[in-house]
């Protein structure tokens, strides 16, 4: 064989074999398209349930009645005290108002269905308008009052008319006389600021994620005082002072190994630790963010270190050799370099900490909490156990309820990234 069949025999062997190098990289690139369109395909199918379940929690069904409240007693304004507001009959007032709507109702087993039309909720809101305005007890006054959890559903659609009643759980004659309401334009669908403005209820029509977004805040404020400096205190030491030896190298990997315990195993640690040994309060936003802060801490840590060895040496050796201590050089120019992926690392972690819900039920967070927490001390639920609760609740409502306040979760997660970027990018500097 001659240099030129030689030559051509290469030529050909190099051509098949880049001819099979290209076609691999292009299985492999509609590979990693078709994984990718896939992931984002489920990302896509969930947020869609997640909205088309959640955004109608947003509303609720208000019926407009007319509340007679001299029926009460009360001469004048002046006589409203707290202890005339406490014992004041304002289911009473709600009945009577729904009989002069509807005279013709006069059957008991029709009143009950009547009744069952305005939420218990309906007495709470008439003392509180008391509250805020006490002249009412002298007049009649137009109020809306919420409905009923199975006459929402009905006016969201969730209940078919012509569905036998066992299945929509109206009556026939609640259907006539919500029909009547809704011709004479006093039942509609208003936003429901309950949901943002009230803790949780057994009742769906009545509960709300405020009680739970504020035990997470109390949580997260623990966590992050506690975590945030002795996270980077401790990255700092082992990265910039500590000696390398056997000690440090056994820190070091059991703390990489802390980063990978499950979460339920820190709830169990804090149940041991702080309510049985310390004797601090279950279901307390403290206890929670105590427990939240062993969980957060090795992820900081690690994210710390990381951000401090990413720091070129040229900026330690250039501090060192213009006379800087070392604790000069790690404050004045290696910190503030790392101070960016720190605090990316930090609200990472933090995000990670309010999606939590496992430790918190081993403290006791698990609780049906209807007041709002007024300290860290106080008994109080979180967003995730929340979003628990309800998903186990077996009310159709709170079906709604539950996609809704995954909707509030996520969008605290958002913004905590959000804030992640902003601040790295506040803090950040070129070298």
């Amino acid at each position: 064989m001659n240099s030129a069949d030689s030559r051509a025999s290469l030529q050909s062997t190099v051509a098949a074999g880049l001819a099979r190098r290209y076609r691999r990289e292009r299985l492999f690139r509609l590979t990693g398209l078709a994984a990718l369109s896939v992931g984002l395909l489920f990302l896509g199918f969930f947020f869609f349930t997640l909205v088309s379940n959640g955004h109608s929690a947003f509303r609720q069904t208000q019926i407009d009645l007319d509340i007679d409240f001299t029926q009460l007693g009360i001469t004048s304004s002046e006589d409203v005290t707290d202890e005339v507001l406490a014992t004041a009959n304002y289911l009473g007032l709600v009945r009577s108002a729904l009989r002069e709507r509807f005279p013709g109702v006069t059957a008991r087993a029709e009143l009950r269905e009547l009744f069952a039309l305005i939420s218990a909720g309906g007495s709470y809101d008439l003392r509180d308008l008391l509250v805020r305005d006490p002249s009412l007890v002298e007049r009649q006054a137009s109020i809306w009052l919420v409905a009923d959890d199975d006459v929402d559903m009905l006016m969201k659609g969730n209940f078919d008319r012509d569905d036998p009643p066992a299945v929509r759980r109206i009556t026939d004659a609640q259907l006539s006389w919500l029909d009547e309401l809704e011709a004479a334009g006093q039942i509609e669908l208003q936003f429901n600021r309950r949901f943002f403005s009230s803790g949780d209820s057994r009742d769906p029509e009545l509960a709300g994620v405020w009680s739970a977004t504020v035990g997470s805040f109390y949580m997260l404020l623990v966590t992050l005082v506690l975590s945030f400096p002795l996270g980077v205190g401790t990255a700092i030491y082992l990265e910039e002072f500590a000696p390398r030896n056997r000690w440090t190298d056994l820190i070091e990997v059991n703390i990489n190994n802390l980063a990978a315990v499950p979460s339920i195993v820190f709830g169990l640690l804090g149940l041991a630790l702080f309510i049985n040994l310390f004797g601090l309060p279950r279901s307390a936003p403290l206890v929670g963010g105590l427990v939240l802060t062993l969980m957060t801490l090795p992820v900081i840590i690690i994210a710390a270190r990381a951000s401090l060895a990413a720091v070129p040496p040229s900026i330690r050796e250039a501090a060192l050799g213009i006379g800087a201590s070392r604790m000069q050089m790690v404050a004045h120019h290696v910190l503030p370099l790392a101070m960016p992926g720190m605090l990316t690392g930090t609200i990472i972690g933090m995000a990670r900490a309010l999606g939590e819900s496992a430790p918190l039920l081993m403290i006791g967070m698990v609780a049906f909490i209807v007041d709002v927490p007024g300290s860290p001390l106080d008994p109080s639920t979180a967003l995730p156990v929340q979003v628990y609760l309800w998903a186990d609740s077996p009310e159709r409502a709170f079906v709604e309820r539950t996609s809704a306040a995954i909707l509030v979760l996520l969008v605290f997660l958002l913004l905590m990234n959000t804030a992640a970027i902003v601040l790295r990018r506040y803090f950040e500097r070129r070298w």
